[in-house]
């Protein structure tokens, strides 16, 4: 199992939500971040005085799944968030040791939400 991290751009959320979608990746969480990275700064305006924007907002999506869907998922988030400019984000993959369905008390590949076969392999 792993835990996969994607830092992406605003505008490009529902561009990834709908390729994870596609590919069979539905359990997901999404967060609002702040950011540093290889973005130039910006200087703002606000309240007539001058502000360095040196952080930028993003969004966060993490989800747990098992090892088949890894690099599925992966490829969704590349394919759904690349714009080819710097701020793009990152992607990290991270193992996971224990996974708790709270309400149910499975565990580990159990406790993560089901990915049916066609869903595996989109092209049959």
């Amino acid at each position: 199992m792993k835990l996969i991290t994607a830092v992406v751009r605003p505008e490009r959320v529902q561009q990834v939500k709908e390729a994870l979608f596609q590919a069979g990746i539905s359990g997901l969480t999404l967060s609002r971040v702040s950011g540093h990275g290889g973005e130039q700064e910006v200087v703002e305006h606000y309240r007539g005085t001058r502000v360095m924007v040196e952080f930028h907002e993003k969004v966060e999506f993490k989800m747990a799944v098992s090892e088949p869907f890894v690099e599925i998922a992966v490829q969704a988030i590349l394919q759904g968030a690349r714009t080819g400019e710097v701020g793009d984000g990152k992607i990290f993959v991270q193992s996971l040791d224990r996974v708790i369905r709270i309400r149910t008390g499975e565990e580990d590949n159990a406790a993560l939400t089901p990915v049916t076969e066609t869903q595996l392999n989109p092209q049959r």
